[in-house]
């Protein structure tokens, strides 16, 4: 069964963007148009020459079951320039800005907290515009698959990147449904699909009482208090895990740096990442953790939940 969910994503020349998106596996429908602007029914040449504050935007309908909404962003990070300020290729001016504008509130915190992921692998600032979409005027017909129409038209987007457009699909298979009744959006996005929460809007960044943290899915526990610090991040950070056993390391090459994810052995929920900048006291690693990932279960109830035998780890 489908679930169709909208977007709105800006990034330059809108020839291009939807083009390239068209072409992504599990993608349902596209147009283009004009977004987030201070008039009302622009033509293309208002928003070129009249100063109208419109973004030249794709609407994106696509089937979050076959692609979740992180990976259609990555996608989408692929054909810009996120630090580019209101430029993208030869295209000058506030309609070419970046901008990733949403209906469902739901998908705020997803964005955001893949903005914040962009940041600090960028390791500049972010020029992406984040917001609730204000209007959507669709572009007049011409412009509609313009470069199916038009072949050889122009396109600020490298031609091999839609090629890898066409073949950019992830094997996923139905979701379970249970998991998504069970676990808020938020938590499904983190665990499941690899998302990253904001920092410093998540439920344990600041959580420093006694207790222990467990796999959100499995309930398998993961790390306890007592190697929890604050590292400044905005995230959960802990020195060590319970057991190193627990988890699994991949390499992860995403926005063009290196890092270490970090997953859960079983079931392999995606936690977040491990770096090599903690504190040099408690061993100089910092495992950085969704707080989506995780369920925190207060010391007073680790008995009666059936963690009592872990008690013994919260008196070091």
């Amino acid at each position: 069964m489908k679930r169709m969910k909208t977007i709105y994503l800006a990034g330059g020349c809108f020839w291009g963007v939807q083009k390239y998106i068209s072409l992504i596996p599990g993608i349902i429908q596209t147009q283009v148009g004009y977004a987030n602007g201070n008039t009302e029914n622009p033509a293309y040449e208002d928003v070129c020459r009249r100063d109208t504050g419109h973004a030249e935007t794709a609407e994106v309908r696509y089937d979050e079951t076959v692609l979740p909404l992180t990976q259609l962003l990555d996608l989408y990070a692929d054909i810009i320039d996120p630090a580019s300020v209101n430029r993208q290729g030869n295209d000058v001016g506030t309609q070419y800005r970046t901008g990733i504008y949403y209906t469902d509130e739901s998908d705020a915190e997803m964005i955001r907290g893949w903005l914040a992921l962009l940041g600090e692998s960028l390791l500049k600032p972010v020029a992406i515009e984040c917001g609730r979409l204000r209007q959507f005027y669709p572009a007049e017909e011409y412009h509609q698959g313009y470069l199916d129409k038009n072949p050889n038209g122009y396109c600020h987007i490298p031609q091999a990147k839609f090629e890898q457009a066409r073949h950019s699909g992830k094997p996923q298979g139905k979701p379970a449904e249970d998991l998504r009744n069970r676990l808020t959006p938020m938590q499904y996005e983190v665990a499941v699909n690899g998302a990253t929460e904001p920092p410093f809007d998540n439920e344990y960044f600041d959580n420093f009482k006694p207790g222990i943290y467990v796999d959100i899915i499995s309930g398998v526990p993961l790390f306890v208090s007592t190697d929890k610090f604050e590292s400044g991040c905005g995230w959960p950070a802990f020195a060590k895990p319970i057991d190193d056993v627990l988890l699994k390391t991949l390499p992860d090459n995403s926005y063009g740096r290196q890092r270490i994810e970090l997953r859960s052995a079983k079931p392999d929920t995606h936690l977040g990442h491990v770096f090599d900048d903690g504190p040099s006291a408690l061993g100089g690693l910092r495992y950085c953790i969704n707080s989506a990932s995780l369920r925190f279960v207060p010391q007073e109830e680790m008995e009666c939940k059936g963690y009592g035998e872990y008690l013994a780890l919260l008196e070091g």
